[in-house]
């Protein structure tokens, strides 16, 4: 049973996590008459509200950098250089974004770039009160509510003042070590349930997710609609840059006049050398799979969209990763110029195929 208690206030616990942590969080900032709302780090006493709005870009990026360093060669040895991160938190994750996270771990498992700044990381995370603008986690297994086995801590929004606080690791427990905690009331923890259910309830109608999906485990979309469909690709890797579960990467050699070869950064003093660094691929790129021979197995634009869209949802990859590999956080269709987005793409197999 896990232990859940009831906060008057969200600034005690930040100031109790920032004593230990760098503590990072959903920040609004308004610029040219619109709001945009992204990862900040944040410190005391002026605490921003907690935002309920979902950021464009997901927490990715804490993990998976999108460009780092894998190793410096000297001339003579190659020299591995691990991130070295100092502890933080990352406060409010909405539930389809630890998901995401949680899905990165066992794709990253042996990955020791990405698992240096995982084991260094408390997730908050945020239960999901109203459906927001494109998401479908519901649909997904996703949220609304956090998941258990996904993160450390849990906030659940009573009302405007009062909080629940859930505490699902023995990490999350250690974290509150200190602090004179208040336990919730069954009815409290029974209005935490009772919430999401209505959040559930509010989510529009899906079933043409569920349908497309079902017709491309099946083998139902014809190569002719994927090719359609290319024409509408603009190979802008927007859904895959902010797709929470893409993971494509590339590498390069990099040419370093004067770095130091243990971080691979650029000094006055240092000799010459050569980074091989990682960085943020999309698989919707024409070169992405281009082999060494030139031969691309994924030339034509339509293949390439078959093979984005059969990595989310094909059912090939459930034993593995117990999960379809989207979220149901919506991204896609937010920023894709193209309109082939996720609940585009699904109305129309849905409807024409």
């Amino acid at each position: 049973m896990h232990n859940t208690y009831l906060l008057d206030s969200l600034d005690g616990l930040r100031a109790h996590l920032a004593r230990s942590w760098a503590l990072y969080q959903v920040v609004a900032q308004s610029a040219d008459g619109q709001q945009d709302v992204h990862w900040q780090h944040v410190t005391e006493p002026a605490w921003p509200p907690l935002q309920h709005h979902k950021p464009l870009h997901s927490a990715k990026k804490f993990f998976f950098a999108e460009q780092e360093p894998l190793y410096v060669f000297d001339g003579q040895l190659f020299k591995e250089t691990l991130p070295d991160p100092e502890p933080f938190v990352l406060f409010g994750v909405q539930s389809c974004d630890l998901m995401a996270i949680h899905y990165q771990d066992s794709f990253f498992e042996q990955d020791p770039y990405y698992q240096a700044r995982r084991k260094q990381a408390l997730l908050v995370g945020l239960d999901c009160v109203q459906p927001c603008s494109q998401g479908f986690c519901s649909t997904v297994n996703a949220g609304p509510s956090v998941r258990d086995e996904t993160a450390d801590l849990v906030l659940h929004p009573l009302d405007e003042q009062h909080w629940l606080l859930v505490v699902l690791t023995e990490g999350g427990n250690e974290a509150l070590q200190g602090m004179g905690l208040t336990l919730a009331s069954t009815n409290d923890i029974s209005q935490r349930w009772d919430n999401i259910n209505h959040c559930e309830q509010a989510f529009p109608d899906h079933t043409y997710l569920l349908d497309g999906i079902a017709k491309l485990n099946c083998g139902q979309v014809s190569d002719a609609f994927w090719a359609q469909v290319g024409i509408q690709c603009l190979g802008c890797s927007g859904c895959t840059t902010l797709c929470p579960t893409c993971s494509c990467f590339g590498t390069r050699s990099v040419a370093n006049a004067g770095a130091d070869v243990n971080t691979g950064s650029s000094t006055d003093n240092s000799e010459e050398t050569v980074s091989q660094v990682r960085f943020w691929d999309s698989c919707l790129y024409e070169g992405f799979q281009r082999e060494a021979s030139f031969h691309n197995p994924a030339k034509q634009v339509g293949q390439r969209v078959k093979r984005f869209w059969y990595h989310k949802f094909s059912e090939d990859y459930l034993p593995e990763f117990g999960r379809y590999g989207c979220v149901g956080c919506g991204r896609c269709e937010q920023t894709c110029p193209g309109v082939i987005g996720v609940h585009s793409i699904m109305k129309r197999i849905a409807d024409d195929v």
